[in-house]
């Protein structure tokens, strides 16, 4: 009787091979917990914004009539409303990144990040060269650096209003741009087999963050633009 000896080739990807860490359980209590702390991490983003929101609120109350002529003079509706479609845009991306996950379409996640990508910069590119370095130039600046002169009111409570807004979105700015690098790092690892059905939380904690990023533009937009 002759034995054959079968030699087999693994070439299962990354991500069909991947291993809970060794604290863990199962990988079931790995993502679990992961997406929990993601949780607990948006709702400290949330508490930090809600911050600026009070003190939007606060200031509103004290001059209404101040409040509505700054805006309407400092910030023009079509650019803020461009960049809100923008990052619209960018959470649909995202989502089809997070099922090509689920579906083990390698190309369709990367595609898909990379649009995203391309709407977090472009995002960034209208806001700093639309509106951050005219207004720089022009002197409306937050607080003290105010140099503008009395503004479009002829009062001297425009650098509150400035102020809210040079806080509230340069904040949200850089969580765009920490955004940006994070969601690169999405695309390296996915052009390593890294994500597919059987592990993709890093992706989708990723996805999460974006979004928690867009609904806060969401409330700036009319907050600042529309008011």
């Amino acid at each position: 009787m002759t034995s054959v000896s079968v030699e087999t080739t693994n070439t299962a990807e990354p991500h069909e091979t991947y291993v809970h860490q060794h604290h863990w359980r199962n990988a079931d209590d790995e993502k679990d917990a992961a997406k929990l702390g993601m949780w607990l991490f948006l709702g400290t983003e949330a508490l930090m914004f809600s911050g600026f929101f009070c003190a939007y609120a606060v200031f509103r109350m004290l001059y209404p009539d101040t409040w509505k002529q700054a805006s309407d003079y400092y910030l023009d509706w079509r650019i803020g409303g461009f960049n809100t479609l923008v990052l619209v845009i960018s959470s649909f991306t995202i989502v089809q990144a997070i099922r090509g996950a689920q579906l083990n379409k390698k190309m369709m996640i990367f595609w898909n990040l990379l649009a995203t990508n391309i709407c977090a910069l472009t995002f960034l590119v209208v806001k700093i060269g639309w509106e951050y370095i005219p207004k720089i130039r022009a002197g409306e600046l937050p607080g003290a650096f105010f140099t503008y002169g009395h503004g479009p009111t002829g009062t001297t409570h425009d650098h509150l209003f400035l102020g809210i807004y040079w806080v509230a979105t340069a904040t949200h700015g850089l969580h765009v741009l920490i955004g940006v690098f994070v969601i690169g790092w999405c695309m390296i690892r996915t052009m390593k087999g890294q994500f597919g059905p059987k592990n993709y939380m890093f992706l989708e904690n990723t996805g999460l963050y974006w979004h928690i990023v867009d609904v806060i533009w969401i409330f700036l937009f009319p907050m600042l633009y529309l008011v």
